[in-house]
């Protein structure tokens, strides 16, 4: 028996979970390949921006790295020096204690867009990996139930007579499974990324103050 004939044999209830799986599927791969290219964009131009603005800085060019923490548009790295040097530049360019404190708070601020950007869609892939298997077992219920209504009807116990339903629960549950499995091991995997990514913001804005002391120290 083949695809097109378990298909062919399929109840209309057994046809919507596989539908329903199918949906969910595409869906999921969606964000996978969505997100899997922000982090790669993230990550590369964040790369290119550390050495470029820390250059600009170590020469006491403000205005320099702020320009180039606006090249870099997909760097959360960027993102979040931008958002640092901006306030700075606003609180009077001199590290007062409440420059100081304006600053860490817009660092805190951008940081958490950043996450919150990063974390986009993610929850529907988690809610995927998680229900996928259950509605595959919905359809492997009723693909049992319509097995034994197939048994009952023909009055036998023949193979013929349960095939089937025993199809439709076969097909539910694989599907079910090949959904769940790639969006738990994605989610985990972007999941991780953001934890290492909110550490290098986390980083890049404890140092960003740094320097801002030891700027107007030194003058």
């Amino acid at each position: 028996m083949n695809l097109t004939e378990m298909w062919e044999q399929m109840g209309f209830l057994a046809k919507a979970v596989v539908v329903l799986l199918g949906v969910q599927s595409v869906w999921s791969i969606g964000v996978m390949v969505e997100r899997w290219l922000t982090y790669r964009a993230a990550r590369n131009e964040s790369r290119e921006f550390a050495p470029a603005v820390a250059e600009a800085l170590n020469n006491g060019n403000l205005r320099e790295a702020l320009e180039v923490s606006e090249q870099y548009e997909k760097s959360h790295l960027a993102k979040v020096v931008s958002a640092g040097l901006v306030e700075f530049q606003a609180s009077g360019g001199t590290a007062s204690g409440s420059a100081i404190e304006s600053v860490k708070r817009s660092l805190e601020r951008a940081t958490a867009v950043a996450i919150e950007e990063f974390k986009r869609s993610l929850g529907g892939l988690a809610t995927i990996g998680a229900t996928a298997p259950f509605v595959g077992l919905f359809g492997t219920t009723v693909g049992i139930i319509n097995a034994f209504a197939g048994m009952s009807e023909a009055e036998d116990t023949g193979l013929s007579a349960v095939a089937g339903g025993i199809s439709e629960a076969l097909v539910a549950t694989a599907f079910g499974l090949f959904v769940a499995v790639p969006a738990v091991w994605m989610y985990n995997y972007f999941t991780e990324k953001i934890g290492s990514y909110t550490v290098e913001m986390d980083n890049s804005s404890s140092e960003l103050v740094d320097y801002f002391l030891k700027r107007n120290g030194g003058e």
